[in-house]
C-alpha cells in the first residue's frame, strides 16, 4: 500500500515502511536534492534521539539518500482509540520529547499508533531541535487543536494530557501550558479582527 503526503511517499509493507521524499519541481534541482537529503538524515537522527529520550518510535533500519526504511508499527491510530488515560500517556511522551530539546512539529493523534499498551510516535518529517517556550507551546497547541477538532470529550483529553506533561517535565510544563493559552489567544484575536 502507498500513501502520498506533501513531502513524501510512504510505502507500507508487512515488515517495514519506506518513506521517500519526493522531488519538488518548483525548486532548483541541486537545492531540491540537498534539502531532501538533509531532511532525510535529520529525520533519522531525531527519531533516534527521541528513542533515547524514552519515546517509542519505529526503528530506523536504513537511511538512504532520500528515503528512510523503518519498522512497520502495526496498531491502531490514536485518533480512533484515544481516552483520557491515553492522552495522559501522550502528555508524558511529549514532556520527555520536549525535555530532550525536540519538537515533533506535527503533533496530532494521526501521528501516534497504539500497539498493545505502547504508544508510538511516527512521522518526524517536520521535527526539529528547539528548547524554546514558543516552539514547545506551538507543538502542544497543535495537539490541542487536533483534540478540539476531532474529539467530543476534548476538554477531558486536554486536562489529562496536561497532567502527564507536568509529570514528565515539571520544571517547564506550567510555563509551556501558559504559552499554549497565549498562542490560542493570539490565533483567536487574529481571526476576529478585520
Amino acid at each position: 500500500m502507498e500513501k502520498r503526503g506533501a513531502e513524501a511517499v510512504v510505502e507500507l509493507f508487512p515488515d517495514r515502511v519506506i518513506k521517500t521524499r519526493v522531488p519538488k519541481s518548483y525548486r532548483i534541482p541541486e537545492l531540491d536534492e540537498r534539502l531532501r537529503s538533509e531532511r532525510t538524515r535529520a529525520e533519522a537522527k531525531i527519531i533516534s534521539e527521541a528513542r533515547r529520550a524514552g519515546i517509542p518510535t519505529p526503528i530506523v533500519y536504513d537511511v538512504r539518500q532520500y528515503a528512510l526504511v523503518m519498522e512497520f508499527v502495526d496498531g491502531r491510530p490514536m485518533k480512533e482509540v484515544i481516552t483520557p488515560e491515553l492522552s495522559r500517556a501522550v502528555g508524558v511522551l511529549v514532556g520527555r520529547l520536549h525535555k530532550a530539546g525536540l519538537i515533533h512539529g506535527d503533533l496530532t493523534t494521526s501521528n501516534m499508533i497504539l500497539r498493545g499498551d505502547v504508544i508510538y510516535m511516527i512521522d518526524f518529517g517536520l521535527s526539529f531541535w528547539d528548547g524554546t517556550l514558543e516552539a514547545r507551546g506551538v507543538d502542544v497547541h497543535v495537539y490541542y487543536q487536533t483534540l478540539i477538532s476531532s474529539h467530543e470529550d476534548h476538554e477531558a483529553l486536554m486536562d489529562a494530557f496536561a497532567e502527564g506533561y507536568r509529570a514528565a517535565f515539571p520544571e517547564a510544563a506550567d510555563d509551556v501550558l501558559r504559552r499554549v493559552k497565549e498562542i490560542e489567544y493570539r490565533g483567536r484575536y487574529k481571526t476576529e479582527t478585520p
